[in-house]
């Protein structure tokens, strides 16, 4: 995959991905019974990082120069 297709497909993912995730995962935590405050804070502490595993490959070096680009990524 390019850098260009990869920073496109980041952006897509973080705009419109990663709200959708949150509302999924605020829902089904909303289904069950309250759990104590420590419960409910390690379930979202998961999630929170459970999204970003299968993507980190889309997400690596995202922030750094193009390497195609016109100066070789210097």
């Amino acid at each position: 995959m390019t850098y260009k297709t990869r920073r496109r497909l980041s952006l897509l993912i973080l705009l419109i991905g990663l709200p959708l995730y949150i509302i999924i995962a605020v829902s089904l935590v909303s289904l069950m019974d309250r759990p104590s405050i420590l419960v409910e804070l390690l379930i979202y502490v998961g999630l929170g990082v459970l999204w970003a595993i299968p993507l980190r490959a889309v997400f690596r070096g995202i922030g750094q120069a193009d390497p195609d680009g016109p100066d070789g990524g210097a």
